[in-house]
This record gives C-alpha cells, sequence and structure tokens, in this order.
C-alpha cells in the first residue's frame, strides 16, 4: 500500500489501470463520492468475498472518509495480492482541496 496525499491520488486515479474504490458504507457513498469510484463496504460481511472477486491485473486506489478505514481495507487487500494506493485524509481531505464529489 501506498499512502498518497491529494495530489498525488489526483494523478494516480487518472491511470485506466486504476480502480478507485470508496470502502464506507452505501449510505455514506451515496451523500458524496469521488467520481468513478466503486463502493465496497470495508465494514461489510461481504467484503472478504467482494476484494476477492476483483481482478489483480488492476490496481486499486482506496479511500473512505478520513483515511482509517481504507487503510484496513488496503492492508486486506495487499495480503490476497491486489496492489494498493491509500488517500491520506480521506474524503474529507478530498473535499478540503476543492477536488469533485458527486451524490
Amino acid at each position: 500500500m501506498l499512502n498518497l496525499d491529494v495530489s498525488q491520488f489526483s494523478e494516480k486515479i487518472t491511470d485506466q489501470r486504476v480502480v478507485i474504490v470508496d470502502v464506507r458504507t452505501a449510505a455514506e457513498f451515496e451523500k458524496g463520492h469521488i467520481p468513478n469510484a466503486i463502493n465496497i463496504d470495508v465494514l461489510s460481511d461481504y467484503f472478504t468475498a467482494d476484494i476477492a472477486a476483483l481482478d489483480k491485473t488492476y490496481e486499486y486506489a482506496i479511500y473512505c472518509r478520513s483515511g482509517k478505514r481504507s487503510v484496513d481495507a488496503a492492508t486486506a487487500m495487499d495480503e490476497i495480492g491486489l496492489s494498493t494506493s491509500n488517500l491520506t485524509g480521506g474524503i474529507i481531505s478530498w473535499a478540503e482541496a476543492n477536488k469533485e464529489v458527486i451524490c
């Protein structure tokens, strides 16, 4: 797992081989998320199965609200052989940097 600041994360997600993953709850995701993100709730009973189904040829850019859950998610994803980057400070830091958030 690489920890990236907003600028680095913003650059990383321009790569077409990178999938953006929001690991917050579905309710949090619906209130606002980074464009093109998919939602896989790290607290879900199905998280392990959901990440196991992901394509290992892609890289995954992970974020949550503040950065704690995304570290847990990225760690679990790394353990099964996925390549991850984590947004330090989560969507809070993303929004504070005036980056796009969609509902």
